[in-house]
């Protein structure tokens, strides 16, 4: 077997879109730090989190896997 080049590219592209995501998230702190402590902790927790739905991370790990999307 010889090793595929896809994993170590997917695990790149996948740190790349969570850095990212996480500046985008986080350039937002000088709007967001003007609101209620409650509406940041929302906001991050929201920002925490959404990144799993709006990245297609499941179908990048199966690329990675199978050369197949889906």
């Amino acid at each position: 077997m010889t090793p595929s080049w896809r994993k170590p590219v997917g695990m790149l592209v996948i740190l790349a879109a969570v850095t990212i995501w996480c500046v985008l998230a986080a350039s937002l702190s000088a709007v967001v730090g003007g609101w209620h402590p409650l509406l940041q902790a929302v906001y991050y927790l929201v920002a925490g989190i959404a990144w799993i739905w709006v990245l297609p991370l499941r179908r990048m790990l199966v690329w990675m896997e199978t050369g197949r999307w889906g």
